[in-house]
C-alpha cells in the first residue's frame, strides 16, 4: 500500500493550479476566474483554458515522475517490480527497475487525466447553451473539479499492475492515432486562417509584401520537408536493409507531392479560392514530422538511431540510467503543447474545419452583442453562450481525453512493457503513426475535393 510520504508524487506540481484557484471564486463560475488579472474575455475561452491547465498539470506530474530522483522512490508503491521493492533489477538493454516504474507511473497519471475528461465528455453531452444547468458545471465549481481530479489521480496509483500497463498501452495507441489526426486538422485550420488574413491585408493595403511573406513561408516549409526526407534516408535507411523505412519515406513524399498539385488545380481553386500551397506545404511538413516519429520507433538497431539501447548513459558504479528524452519525443511534446493550446483558443472561420471540430462561427449579430459585453464587463470574463454554445463541450473534453493518451505515448516513447519486464519498441507504433499520416493526407484531400464531389452542399 502507498505510504503517506508517497502520496505527494501525484500532487507535486498541483500548487501552480491551487494558487490560481485561491485567487478566484472557488465555487463560482468561470467569469469569476482571474477576473481581475486578465482583460475582458469570453466565458467559453476561459473555461477551455482552465481545463487545459488541468491537462498540463497532469503532463507536468508525469514528467516529474520520469525524473531519476522520483523513480528511485517509486519502489514503495504496490506495482513495483516483482523481484522486490528494494533491490533494483537490471533488465535487458540496461533498463533498471526504476525506469520501468517511472513508465508505469506515467501510465497511471495519464489514466487519471483521461478518466477525468471522459467523465466530463459524458456529462456535457448535448449542452446547447449556458442556460443548461450542466453549463454551470462546465464553467464553474473549479475547486470541486480539482478535488475530483486529485481523487481520481490518487485512486489510479492504487491500481495493481497485473496486465494494466499492457491493456492501457492499446488504449493509448488508439487515442494517439486519433489525436494525430486532430493535430493535422488544427494545422490545416491554422494555415487556412493565416493564408486568408495575409491575403486580406494584401488586398486592403495593396502591398506585395504580404504575398512575398506567404511565398517565403511556403518555400520554407517545402524546403524543410525536403531536408527532412534527405536526413531520413541518411539516418534511418541502409543500402542493403531498412526496406520498410524506404517505402514509408518514398510513399509519403509522393503522396505529399500529389496533394500539393491537387491543391492548386483550377477546379479546386474555383471551388475554394482560399486554398493554396501554404496549407499544402504545412500539411507536407507535418506529414514528414509524423513520418519521423514513426521511423524513430522502428525496432531495428541498424535502421533506428533512437532505439532504446542507444538511449542509455553510464552512471558510474550504479549501472545505467535510461535517457527517455530523445529528439522526436521533445519535438513531439512541443507540438502537442501548441496544438492543445490552439484547441483552447481557436475560433475558426473555416466551415469544413468547424464541422470536423464541432465548433461554430460567431454570427455577426452575436459578435456585435459580445463587443458590447466586452465594454460592459471590462476587466473580467463574460458569458457569451446564452444564445448557444460556441463549441461542443463534450467534443472538447473528448479531444483532451485523446490528448492525455497521446502525451502518455509520447512521454514513454511508445515503448511497451513486455512479459519479460523489458521495454520493447514494436511495429505497432510504427504502423499506427504511418497509417495516421496517410489518414491525415486523405482527410486534407477530402477538404479539397469535397465541394467538387458534393456540389449541392454548402461549403462556403
Amino acid at each position: 500500500m502507498p505510504t503517506p510520504g508517497m502520496l505527494w508524487l501525484p500532487l507535486r506540481g498541483a500548487g501552480i493550479l491551487v494558487l490560481i484557484l485561491q485567487a478566484s471564486c472557488l465555487c463560482g463560475s468561470a467569469p469569476c476566474i482571474l477576473c481581475g488579472c486578465c482583460p475582458s474575455s469570453r466565458n467559453s475561452t476561459i473555461s477551455r483554458l482552465i481545463f487545459t491547465a488541468f491537462l498540463f498539470l497532469g503532463v507536468l506530474v508525469s514528467i516529474i515522475m520520469l525524473s531519476p530522483g522520483v523513480e528511485s522512490q517509486l519502489h514503495n508503491l504496490p506495482w513495483v517490480c516483482d523481484e522486490g521493492a528494494r533491490s533494483p533489477v537490471v533488465l535487458r538493454s540496461h533498463i533498471d527497475c526504476g525506469s520501468l516504474l517511472g513508465h508505469r507511473a506515467v501510465y497511471r497519471m495519464c489514466f487519471a487525466t483521461a478518466a477525468f475528461f471522459f467523465l466530463f465528455t459524458l456529462l456535457m453531452t448535448c449542452v446547447h447553451s449556458s442556460r443548461d444547468p450542466r453549463a454551470a458545471i462546465q464553467n464553474g465549481f473549479w475547486f470541486f473539479k480539482f478535488l475530483v481530479f486529485v481523487g481520481i489521480t490518487v485512486g489510479a496509483f492504487y491500481i495493481p499492475n497485473g496486465s494494466f500497463s499492457n491493456i492501457w498501452f492499446y488504449f493509448g495507441v488508439v487515442g494517439s492515432f486519433l489525436f494525430i489526426l486532430i493535430q493535422l486538422v488544427l494545422v490545416v485550420d491554422f494555415a487556412h486562417s493565416w493564408n486568408q488574413r495575409w491575403l486580406g491585408r494584401a488586398e486592403e493595403r495593396d502591398s506585395r509584401a504580404w504575398y512575398a511573406g506567404l511565398s517565403f513561408f511556403t518555400l520554407l516549409f517545402y524546403s524543410l520537408s525536403v531536408a527532412a526526407v534527405t536526413l531520413f534516408y541518411i539516418y534511418y535507411t541502409q543500402p542493403s536493409a531498412c526496406f520498410e523505412g524506404k517505402v514509408f519515406i518514398s510513399l509519403n513524399l509522393i503522396l505529399c507531392f500529389c496533394v500539393s498539385i491537387i491543391a492548386v488545380l483550377p477546379k479546386v481553386q474555383e471551388a475554394q479560392p482560399n486554398s493554396g500551397l501554404l496549407q499544402a506545404s504545412a500539411v507536407t511538413l507535418y506529414t514528414m514530422f509524423v513520418t519521423w516519429l514513426a521511423l524513430s520507433n522502428v525496432p531495428d538497431q541498424k535502421c533506428n538511431p533512437h532505439l532504446l539501447t542507444n538511449g542509455t548513459v553510464l552512471a558510474g558504479t550504479e549501472g545505467y540510467v535510461t535517457q527517455w528524452w530523445d529528439a522526436p519525443s521533445i519535438v513531439g511534446l512541443i507540438v502537442f503543447i501548441l496544438c492543445t493550446l490552439f484547441i483552447s483558443l481557436r475560433s475558426s472561420d473555416h466551415q469544413q474545419v468547424n464541422s470536423l471540430m464541432r465548433t461554430e462561427e460567431c454570427p455577426p449579430v452575436l459578435e456585435a452583442t459580445q463587443q458590447r459585453q466586452v465594454v460592459a464587463c471590462e476587466g473580467r470574463a463574460f458569458d457569451n453562450e446564452q444564445d448557444g454554445v460556441t463549441y461542443s463541450y463534450s467534443f472538447f473534453h473528448f479531444c483532451l481525453l485523446l490528448a492525455s493518451l497521446h502525451v502518455m505515448m509520447t512521454l514513454t516513447n511508445w515503448y511497451r512493457p513486455g512479459e519479460t519486464q523489458k521495454m520493447t519498441s514494436t511495429w505497432i507504433a510504427v504502423w499506427v503513426k504511418i497509417c495516421a499520416s496517410w489518414a491525415g493526407l486523405l482527410l486534407y484531400l477530402w477538404t479539397l475535393v469535397a465541394p467538387l464531389l458534393l456540389p449541392n452542399r454548402d461549403f462556403s
